[in-house]
């Protein structure tokens, strides 16, 4: 019995190495005696147990945070930079043939070049052209990666962190910018102004009737606003006006 029980186990054990269930979005790099035999899955796999051997490889979108580094831009400022990485493998036989440990080496190789593309512009490019430093940075890792079966899809610059001097020359900067243009406004409204006045001022210099009716209305708007009796000289000119409307 106790034979049995033992038969039993190691026909277990051998049936663990020989079967492998493969998901979907799992493939199976295979080789026999060290030596690459090709790709399987998904779904039941059998192998020669101690003689093959089977390496799983996920073909689902790799999400991969990429961590802050320190970054000197173009124009001398020190920053802070951080990113996030997706990609898929897309041969598994290249990602595990090509290199060693194709997560580590993508995440290395992301880092090395968000600090080479970050330094090689202004700090304003940098902040303006977030979508072109994205594709920039996206097309370096892609092309790197290619011989080892990998695609990347996107790269997103996430956070740039800047120093708090730089952040209060950036606020100076803003403000003075906000007053310009309330001063460029506030110009454009006067000169405006202006026009409509020297137009006004030329119709009633040419009308003399014109400028007595807005003497008139004057006096009542006076009248109005301070609620008291105010007494004014009538000016010549309105008089011999009423003169002329009482003649009429």
């Amino acid at each position: 019995m106790q034979y049995v029980v033992i038969g039993a186990f190691l026909l277990l054990a051998l049936f663990k190495k020989a079967v492998y269930v493969l998901q979907e979005y799992e493939r199976g790099v295979i080789f026999f005696l060290g030596k690459y035999r090709g790709v399987k899955g998904p779904g039941i796999v059998f192998i020669v147990p101690f003689v093959e051997r089977l390496v799983r490889v996920d073909q689902r979108v790799v999400t991969m945070d990429i961590p802050t580094q320190d970054v000197i831009t173009k124009d001398n400022v020190t920053i802070k930079v951080n990113a996030v990485l997706y990609f898929r493998v897309m041969n598994p036989d290249k990602a595990i043939i090509a290199v060693e440990n194709y997560l580590y080496a993508t995440s290395q190789l992301a880092q090395t070049t968000l600090r080479s593309v970050c330094g090689e512009v202004d700090l304003d490019d940098l902040l303006v052209k977030r979508e072109e430093i994205n594709h920039r940075i996206q097309e370096i890792i892609d092309t790197s990666t290619d011989p080892w079966g990998i695609k990347v899809s996107t790269v997103e610059v996430k956070d740039i962190d800047l120093p708090n001097e730089m952040k209060r020359a950036m606020a100076k900067q803003a403000e003075a910018e906000r007053e310009r243009r309330a001063k460029i406004i506030q110009a454009e409204g006067e000169f405006q102004a202006s026009e409509k006045l020297t137009a006004a001022a030329k119709i009633m210099a040419a009308e003399g009737l014109t400028v007595q009716l807005r003497y008139l209305e004057t006096l009542r708007d006076i009248a109005t606003e301070n609620n008291s009796t105010i007494v004014f000289p009538l000016p010549l000119e309105f008089m011999n006006l009423l003169e002329k409307v009482k003649k009429l």
